[in-house]
Parts: C-alpha cells; structure tokens; sequence
C-alpha cells in the first residue's frame, strides 16, 4: 500500500469524518481517480514528437498513454479529423496515491518560483485541475535526453461535493495551496 494511501486511511479519513460530523465513512470525500493529459500539437507534423511525449508520460506515471486524437477538422491548424494530438493517462488506485504523493512532494518543490497552487481552479463540484510547464519537474525525466520541454494538465477527480471538501481532503493530503 502506498504511503499516501496509508495516511488517508489512518490520519485524514478519521479527522474529515470529525470535521464535517459525517454519519458514515462512504460520506467522506476520497479520491477516484487522477488525469494526466499531455497535448502535442507538434505531432501533425512530426510523429516523433508523439512517441518522445509517450515515453516521458511513461516515465512519469508508470502507465502506458492512450494516444488522443482529434475529434473535427479545423483548417487553420492543418489539423485532420483522427489525427494523433496527444496523449493521456489515468491513474487510479495505488498509482493515482503514488503520482500525487510524488507530485506533491518532489515535482511540485522543483518549480522555479513557487509559492503554491492557486485555490481557484476547482471546478464547483469537488474537482482540481493544475497546469504543470514542463515535465522536467519530475525526477524520473532526464534533462539530457528531452527534445522538447512539453506541458501537461492534472485533474484530480474526487467524490467530494463541494469545492470546500475537496479543498480540505487535499490540503490533508498535503496540496500546498497558496495563502
């Protein structure tokens, strides 16, 4: 079992559960899943590009991507309906504890200027997306054998039914949000 799994089930659980005065534990919000989407538009172009961002998600959430394909065609792009635009990962269970305790813990304490993640990107029904610059903030990417510095989103789906609970169960799993 990973160690921020242990925590949530030992530490955080108990003290939401006190918190909030829920009745049972299916009423305190946990996490479903985690979503690690990588765009590459570089990719009509280039197919290599595609494969490169493959292998650093790879590297990263130690799950194999799903290409993402474009769904319309939009000319002025030079984009084609089917065309591979990207890829994407979701994590659940003991790899979605893993990647946020690795994200949390290690990448997030690498980004230059830091000073915590904005409170506002809830979604109004419990659910927190960041954007992430670069994918050298994590360890497992070797600066010497990256072609290009590529972007990715993270959204943390949570069951949560408000943006305050999920705002508490991740600032106890240990978010660092911006004062």
């Amino acid at each position: 079992m990973s160690r921020l799994r242990d925590k949530y089930l030992n530490e955080v659980r108990p003290k939401l559960m006190k918190d909030n005065q829920y009745r049972s534990i299916m009423q305190v919000p946990r996490l479903t899943k985690i979503t690690v989407n990588m765009g590459v538009g570089e990719a009509t172009q280039n197919a290599k590009t595609l494969e490169a961002a493959i292998q650093d998600m790879t590297q990263i959430t130690g799950q194999k991507p799903m290409v993402t394909r474009a769904r319309m065609s939009i000319s002025n792009f030079k984009l084609r309906q089917g065309n591979a635009i990207g890829c994407a990962v979701t994590l659940r269970r003991d790899r979605m504890y893993e990647f946020l305790d690795r994200l949390v813990n290690v990448a997030m304490p690498r980004i230059r200027d830091f000073r915590g993640v904005s409170e506002k990107s809830f979604d109004g029904r419990g659910n927190y997306s960041l954007g992430l610059k670069e994918q050298l903030v994590f360890p497992e990417i070797d600066y010497d054998k990256i072609d290009k510095i590529r972007g990715m989103t993270v959204s943390i789906t949570t069951t949560a039914r408000t943006d305050d609970e999920a705002r508490q169960l991740l600032s106890e799993l240990g978010m660092p949000f911006r004062k």
